[in-house]
Parts: structure tokens; sequence; C-alpha cells
């Protein structure tokens, strides 16, 4: 019997490219607050933020990961026609198939295998996962990974408790093949038993079926979320620590997912964070951008200079599902 011929050596991978996009509109807090009767200083004490961008009315998923994915390749020295994978991580891309990573490929010519990935706030996280094995494997050597999220399209402007929170934008990265490792193990996981605390609405069939239904926007129950986030995402992000085999305080930075900033700063507490260490708190004004929030935060930390390339970081992304993932990553 033959013997099927499968990788016997293999590589290691590091993000070297990071790129991001903020839509051009910029939307305070004062302009959400009279249909759920709130204020910009209860938004602010409640979440940390300040403002959010919003895509214009033809501005798609696809329009924001190109501007995302050209800075990424510029970063990293490449060109679109060296990529062997195209990953988007959304749950706003309108349309059930055709996904929007084939779409995000043809744009640069490339015929790059090219896939989405849903896992809402924790998909970008996982696809670096998946970019990641690719690479060690020696299936590609460069593959584009981009976090893009269009969510006021899908947030009901009058829900006292998701309307503030969620804000559009794409983050994107290259994985690359390396000389030294620079992408930890994944630690990762679900549980659906809690599915019901960020959850869109309502199914399209059943929209389909009762025309007299809201549009089906994205909704949570935020302190179920806040207590899960806080007391079982700093669990996971130690483990994550640990599979990588690194301490606090060998950290250059923390980049978690940008939902709230008071779990941002729990979480560094439980952890035990070093006085000092850069904290991304990008939610401030881009306010919670899912799948984006991760690469968009490091972008921005790396161009304002707050960390230098080289450092490890520790990412992690949770949310709806309820899903996380998170890895130590060295910055490009």
């Amino acid at each position: 019997m033959s013997t099927l011929g499968v990788p016997d050596v293999l590589h290691h991978a590091r993000i070297t490219g990071v790129g991001g996009y903020r839509p051009e509109r910029v939307v305070p807090n004062s302009e959400i607050v009279g249909p759920i009767d709130s204020s910009d200083e209860w938004i602010r004490e409640r979440s940390g933020i300040e403002s959010r961008h919003r895509a214009a009315p033809d501005e798609t998923v696809v329009d924001m990961s190109e501007y995302a994915s050209r800075a990424a390749l510029e970063y990293a020295g490449i060109t679109a026609d060296q990529l062997d994978g195209v990953i988007v991580a959304t749950v706003t891309h309108p349309f059930q198939t055709p996904g929007a990573a084939p779409e995000l490929a043809a744009r640069f010519g490339s015929r790059a295998a090219a896939f989405d990935i849903s896992a809402a706030c924790a998909g970008f996280c996982h696809a670096v996962s998946v970019a990641n094995d690719m690479v060690r494997v020696g299936t590609a050597e460069h593959v584009l990974v981009v976090g893009v999220e269009k969510l006021l399209d899908f947030t009901d402007p009058t829900d006292r408790g998701s309307a503030f929170i969620f804000g559009d934008g794409a983050g994107a990265v290259i994985v690359s093949r390396s000389e030294t490792p620079g992408i930890s193990p994944t630690v990762w996981g679900s549980d659906g038993d809690k599915k019901d605390f960020i959850a869109q609405r309502d199914s399209w069939i059943t929209l389909r079926d009762d025309r007299e239904l809201q549009w089906p926007a994205i909704v949570m129950e935020g302190p179920s979320v806040f207590r899960w986030a806080v007391w079982s995402m700093a669990k996971e992000a130690q483990r994550t620590l640990d599979a990588a085999g690194v301490r606090a305080e060998d950290l250059a930075a923390f980049i978690p997912h940008q939902a709230n900033v008071r779990i941002i700063d729990q979480m560094a507490k439980e952890l035990a964070l070093p006085a000092g260490l850069p904290i991304a708190r990008d939610i401030r004004t881009t306010a919670n951008t899912s799948a984006a929030s991760v690469p968009l935060a490091m972008d921005r930390m790396l161009r304002e200079g707050e960390v230098q390339p080289g450092g490890l970081a520790l990412t992690i992304g949770f949310g709806a599902g309820l899903v996380w993932a998170g890895q130590v990553v060295t910055l490009p």
C-alpha cells in the first residue's frame, strides 16, 4: 500500500506586517445618546468609549479590508502575488456566500486560497492560528489575515445595552515563514451554553417568515458578558502565557480584544502585569470592532511608537459563541 506524502519538516512563522483602516467619519457619543436616553459621561464610565468610526453607506467589508491589507503588505515588504493564502475574519459580510476573502484576493489579482472565518470578536486570533499552521507545515509562505467589521450596520440604535458599543474598521497582518519562532501555540476554546450572551437577535429564516420583525441586530447581555470576560478570560490569557513559556514580565505589550476598558483593566490586574507595561486601549476612539480590534490596536501601538518591533505581545480575542483564542506573538 502506498503511503501518503506529508511534510516531515516544520517551519517557523511570525507576523511580518500590520496595517489598519478606520473609516473617515467619526461618531462621538453625543450623536447616539438620544435614542438610548443616556449621556456621554455614562458611556465613558461604563465602557471607556469616547467615539467610534462609521463606514460610509457604500463602503463594504471588502473595501475596508483592502485598505488595511495594502498597508500590511507594504509594512511586510512583499507584494500580493507572493500571498499563498487570504483569511478574512468577520461576522458582518452581508452575504452567506460567497465569502469576503475570495473577492479581496481578486482585488490584488491573487488566486491564493481564500476563505472567511466566523468567530466574532475572537475571529482574528483564530485566523492567526490557522495561518500559523499553514506556514508551519509548508502549505504557505505568506498568508494575509484580516479582521474586519461593519458592525454599525448590525446595531440597534435604540438598544441601551449595545448601541454605544460597536464601531467599524479593519486590521490586517501578514503571517510569513521565519527563521525563528514568532507565534506561540494557540490557547482557544468555546462555551456554547452561553451563546445567548451575545447574539444576532433573530435568524435570517425567522426574518424571512415574519416581515414584521425588526432588523436582526446583534445584542448582548452586558453584565453577563462582563463577568464572563473578566473572570474566565484572565485565566485563558494566563494559560496562553504558560503555553508560550513566557512570564508577564517578559512582555512588551498586552493587546486584548477591545471590548470594554473596565474588562481590559481588570484582566491586567488579574494577570499581575508589570506597572508601566503598554496596554492597548484603542477602544476609546475606535469602540468595539469585534474581529478587527486586536490588529487595529496593534497597528496603532506600533505606528505611534508606544511599542517597538521585536517585543513580545500577549493577544487574546473573546466574544460571541462564546469563543476565545489567544497567542503570544513577536511584534513586526
